[in-house]
């Protein structure tokens, strides 16, 4: 399972892409969107993922 961002809430600061270990978290539009198939939810990098620990706007949630 991968996560989402809530576009309408999302900020576009880029926190989330810079520390993706999967790389990804891109643009789409104005604002930023992780693409599922390469989400992996950080595991065998991190105890959580990055993009929710980052995120100012709290706006990542598990889809």
């Amino acid at each position: 399972m991968a996560y989402k961002i809530i576009a309408s809430q999302c900020t576009a600061c880029g926190s989330c892409e810079f520390d993706c270990p999967n790389q990804a978290v891109g643009m789409k539009g104005d604002v930023f969107a992780i693409n599922a198939g390469k989400c992996g939810e950080c595991e065998g990098f991190f105890d959580v993922p990055q993009c929710v620990e980052v995120c100012p706007a709290e706006c990542i949630v598990r889809a």
